[in-house]
């Protein structure tokens, strides 16, 4: 499913139009950016949470020379499906 074909859903599903899907859509992925830049959690009962992770610093190989090279810390965000979510893929 791509964006559009989200946003689609979305209007299906809640009865609003699909230009206020898109802004709901854009808000919602904007507040959790947001969020995660703050080094906040955005927890969704039932659903996951976003959260940011901290990567160290680390050394890795170029694929094609072989030769080691730095790579650096930085932060990454990541998704942990919640429990009742799981359980519905899981079915």
């Amino acid at each position: 499913m791509n964006k559009a074909e989200l946003v689609s859903s979305i209007a299906e599903k809640s009865g609003l139009t699909k230009k206020d899907s898109e802004a709901a859509l854009k808000a919602f992925i904007e507040s959790v950016e947001e969020a995660l830049e703050k080094k906040d959690k955005v927890q969704l009962v039932g659903f996951g949470t976003f959260l940011p992770r901290e990567r160290a610093e680390r050394t890795g190989r170029n694929p094609r020379t072989k030769e080691p090279i730095p790579i650096s810390a930085s932060t990454v965000p990541v998704f942990k499906a919640g429990k009742e979510f799981k359980e519905k893929l899981s079915k």
